[in-house]
């Protein structure tokens, strides 16, 4: 084989001439102490607030105090292998996490690497785990109905779909079960869930996830767990993996999606710890003084995202991907004003629709925990959460105590959406039912004065205990929003007013079964209408009457016969 020199000669000259010589520039610092979690290195003066910086070994931290001469540094993974004199290389990174379709039905730390051995998340896509609130703009009222599948939350404290609701009360009081009650309600509505594990123990969240797994749940669910063991930082972040990999199907897909924190009690003290380590000065209850902010940021990332509109040809078939390319005039109509102004616009194009695009109008919906102190809701953090968030759940324990379960404070729980968040049969048969429990609450307390009571008072007294009766619920047997409908409805019409307190829960159990059994009908009108039109509220009074006259409780359990041999020897005098 033979070289040619003049052909080598040209393609060294051409490397030559299309050569480029390039500098890079790397921030190296050293670590000058490290423990608990934090390490405070010397050196990198150009690092950002928020970059990640890299160990000799691999682990990965975040650089989040800027002083004059150090870098506090927090340490995402095990501390023990740093030394001091190491040296630490700035990233120009900002910290994210694996996003997308894989990760539903996995268990994942908050680096969004998995913990549930069954192997690497084949995800390619990732996202910034802090990232900007949606503006005024890119909001929308929220409006549509997100169902816990518990009857005394959907019928007094309704929960939209973009809207967050705190769910607050002592240790110990079902806090945690009515959130998990909440992702189980979900099965079969597209919603995706996000469970966020704070300071758990391990054996604790594992148990939750062979719940979700038993009844189904892990398909539309990503638990983030970060255990007691783990480091504070781990803790600290958890809750912003677990929002953005809920963003990536809020903003991406156009999906709504709900996302529980358990619990940001733990998550400020997690906070508190770093901030301590890092010689930042304490405020009230030796937190910082940016503590309000660690949550607001966080929760400010919940909403419902305004739809998105484009003017489409007749013939483009409902189930394509609508996109904002598809506009056949390139405008994009954005919210409520942009779908008026879309209708105007549409006179001008004949055989033409308005659509909206595949990817707008998603939705985020929060449910924080907070755990109080011997019910103190004014102590600090459970404060400056209530003021965040749109509304609170109460769990009162006395209440849990007594049997009440959920044990839902109807006096101080709320929710500042309201109606708008209820479809208008729930919206109409529960209006006043908030206001009837807690002045039945403030009866029965005058009733234990033992002052004697009018008959209209007793009556009043009666109904409140069969309401509070068929309000419980037992654990992970959420209940169709049809079926509590027709619940509550048999209770504020009276219908109930004659059946033993004890025999409520057996009566709405085999009243629900009559109705889906021999009444189909009626209970398909009402899923259809979704209110109670005058069709719907006279068939179900006549199937309530129908069933009512041939309901039958309890037999009678028949006394055993030891006792009726005492009974006969005592009237006949006779010892046994």
């Amino acid at each position: 084989m033979k070289f040619r020199a003049d052909e080598i000669t040209s393609v060294i000259q051409r490397e030559i001439e299309q050569f480029q010589s390039e500098v890079t520039r790397t921030e190296v610092g050293r670590v000058l102490e490290v423990g608990d979690g934090i390490a405070r290195v010397h050196g990198l003066s150009g690092v950002m607030n928020g970059e990640m910086v890299a160990f000799e070994n691999g682990v990965k931290g975040l650089a989040l105090n800027l002083e004059e001469s150090s870098v506090g540094v927090i340490i995402l993974g095990d501390y023990t292998k740093i030394r001091e004199g190491e040296t630490v290389t700035a990233t120009g990174e900002l910290l994210s996490v694996p996003v997308g379709d894989a990760m539903i039905g996995r268990v994942v730390n908050p680096l969004g690497e998995p913990i549930d051995n069954q192997g690497p998340i084949p995800s390619t896509t990732t996202r910034l785990v802090e990232s900007p609130a949606p503006g005024i703009a890119d909001r929308q009222p929220v409006d549509e109905p997100m169902q816990t599948g518990i009857k005394a939350i959907d019928a007094m404290t309704p929960i939209g779909r973009g809207q967050r609701q705190l769910i607050i009360g002592d240790r110990k009081t079902g806090k945690t079960a009515i959130a998990v009650d909440a992702i189980l309600s979900q099965k079969g509505t597209g919603v995706v869930c996000v469970y966020v594990a704070i300071a758990q123990k391990e054996s604790t969240t594992a148990n939750l996830v062979e719940i979700f797994r038993k009844y189904g749940a892990m398909d539309y669910t990503i638990v983030v767990a970060a255990g007691a063991s783990d480091p504070a930082p781990l803790q600290y972040l958890a809750p912003y993996t677990g929002t953005a990999m809920a963003e990536h199907f809020m903003y991406g897909q156009g999906r709504a999606t709900l996302c529980v924190y358990d619990d940001l009690s733990k998550q400020a003290v997690a906070y508190r710890e770093l901030s301590l380590l890092l010689r930042r000065p304490p405020g009230r209850e030796a937190y910082p003084g940016d503590i309000f902010y660690a949550h607001s940021r966080l929760l400010e990332r919940s909403a419902k995202l305004a739809n998105k509109y484009v003017i489409v040809p007749e013939s483009t078939p409902s189930d394509a991907e609508i996109t904002e390319t598809s506009a056949v005039n390139g405008k994009v109509y954005l919210g409520v004003p942009g779908a008026e102004e879309s209708k105007h616009e549409l006179a001008n194009h004949a055989g033409h629709k308005v659509v909206k695009t595949t990817t707008s109008g998603g939705s985020l919906t929060a449910l924080p925990l907070i755990e109080t102190l011997e019910g103190e809701v004014s102590a600090y953090i459970p404060t400056n959460v209530i003021s965040i968030t749109d509304g609170q759940i109460y769990l009162q324990p006395d209440l849990f105590f007594a049997g009440v379960r959920p044990a839902v404070d109807v006096g101080i729980s709320v929710s500042r959406v309201g109606g708008k968040a209820q479809i208008p049969a729930m919206k109409k048969v529960a209006g006043g039912l908030r206001l009837d429990l807690a002045a039945f609450r403030e009866l029965e307390a005058f009733a234990q004065l033992g002052t004697e009571l009018d008959k209209a008072t007793q009556q009043q007294l009666d109904r409140g205990y069969r309401m509070v009766e068929l309000l419980k619920q037992p654990q992970f047997h959420p209940m169709d929003v049809t079926d509590q409908v027709m619940s509550i409805f048999a209770g504020t019409e009276g219908l109930l007013d004659a059946i033993p307190i004890k025999e409520v829960s057996r009566f709405e159990e085999q009243f629900l079964e009559f109705m889906k059994t021999k009444k189909s009908d009626v209970r398909d009108l009402l899923v259809k209408e979704r209110k109670l039109s005058d069709g719907v509220v006279s068939g179900l009074k006549a199937a309530l009457n129908e069933f009512k006259a041939s309901y039958r409780g309890p037999a009678p359990a028949a006394p055993s016969t030891a006792k009726n041999t005492a009974n006969n020897a005592v009237l006949a005098g006779t010892e046994v």
